[in-house]
């Protein structure tokens, strides 16, 4: 098959996860080519298996001599792709057994907003400071990238701000309004998320993302940038507000995690925790945690009592926080998702349980 027919057959593929609405494609040898839709993988049966060598061909249609070498020589390759200016893709091309793989994740080409989204309003609060520690987690392909994409653009249409996310690879692509907007691409325009944070201290930045803390050194560059006049939003995989502050202190050497613990509690604004669960009507919605950081939630962190936090975000609504449980629970009782799946995703079925029977 000539090159013209791969780059064809690339396209339609692209085209079939694009239009309609899937989140993934997969090409996996020995399997169809595989899509995700609302959470569920789905083979596209009427396409033809995957060979070793199809797989090879279609992902070489899409890179560059560049990142052909560089596959080559990491055997693992992060990239975003432009789809005939229709979509964007983020694309992780790897090896398994010996053979290419590829993944592609759909990018919206629009920024939903934080309403669109239907995320709760105390969120929007955490744009409107002007310094401090913002991070929204959980776990990969539950919408944290669109969750973050939606606060910097609200910052973009209301403040008058310089705004610099540094990101492996470039998601969403911002169109500048009162804001200027400035993307950086690790290993294209920087070398690694810690040089870039240490840069923006140089480059007037009022607002900072960093789409990945996955070391100690770029947690504390975040947390000092926080700590000097910037909002900082970062992410984490993890799965609730109190083992996020876990995570962080723990990936510290014992001698400075007091430091850490101490500078955290004085420059945390709040934390985001999300999981997308699968509507009745088809679709996807999200479950939200709200921590946010009052008194009593610095004091905890300051005192290294961090499995205390949970009941403060139990305890504070009225300051718009939210359990997970308490947001499954909503979205129950809205019958916009079955308590099957509510249970699934939920932390402490048993408390699920009983805040059930109270409503």
């Amino acid at each position: 098959m000539t090159s013209i027919n791969i780059k064809q057959e690339l396209e339609g593929l692209l085209s079939i996860t694009a239009q309609e609405g899937h989140s993934d494609l997969h090409l996996s040898v020995g399997r169809y080519p595989t899509v995700r839709m609302d959470g569920r993988l789905i083979p596209l049966t009427n396409k033809e298996m995957l060979t070793p060598r199809k797989v090879k061909e279609l992902v070489n249609a899409f890179l560059t001599d560049g990142q052909r070498e560089k596959f080559q020589n990491k055997k693992e390759l992060d990239i975003s792709y432009d789809f005939k200016g229709e979509a964007r893709f983020r694309i992780n091309v790897f090896y398994q057994r010996g053979f290419v793989s590829a993944a592609f994740r759909l990018i919206s080409s629009k920024i939903r907003t934080l309403e669109e989204l239907e995320v709760p309003s105390s969120v929007y609060d955490f744009t409107k400071p002007s310094q401090g520690f913002v991070l929204v987690v959980g776990p990969s392909g539950h919408g944290k990238s669109t969750t973050l994409a939606a606060l910097i653009d609200r910052i973009n249409h209301i403040k008058y701000e310089h705004i610099i996310t540094i990101e492996d690879p470039i998601e969403y692509i911002y169109t500048q309004d009162r804001c200027i907007v400035n993307q950086r691409e690790v290993h294209t325009d920087t070398d690694s998320f810690n040089s870039a944070l240490r840069s923006i201290f140089r480059e007037d930045a009022d607002v900072v993302l960093v789409g990945e803390m996955r070391d100690a050194e770029t947690i504390s560059t975040a947390i000092t940038a926080a700590e000097t006049g910037h909002l900082v939003f970062a992410t984490l995989h993890t799965n609730s507000a109190s083992q996020t502050i876990e995570r962080i202190i723990d990936s510290f050497p014992a001698g400075q995690q007091n430091q850490i613990r101490t500078q955290l509690a004085g420059n945390l604004l709040g934390i985001v925790s999300q999981r997308l669960i699968p509507k009745i009507e088809g679709g996807r919605v999200p479950a939200i945690e709200i921590m946010i950081a009052n008194s009593a939630v610095r004091n905890l962190i300051r005192e290294n009592k961090t499995h205390q936090l949970d009941l403060v975000i139990n305890t504070s609504a009225d300051e718009g926080m939210i359990s997970m449980n308490s947001s499954l629970a909503n979205l129950v009782k809205d019958k916009k998702i079955s308590m099957e799946n509510a249970e699934l995703y939920s932390t402490n079925v048993n408390d699920l349980k009983m805040m059930m029977q109270r409503r």
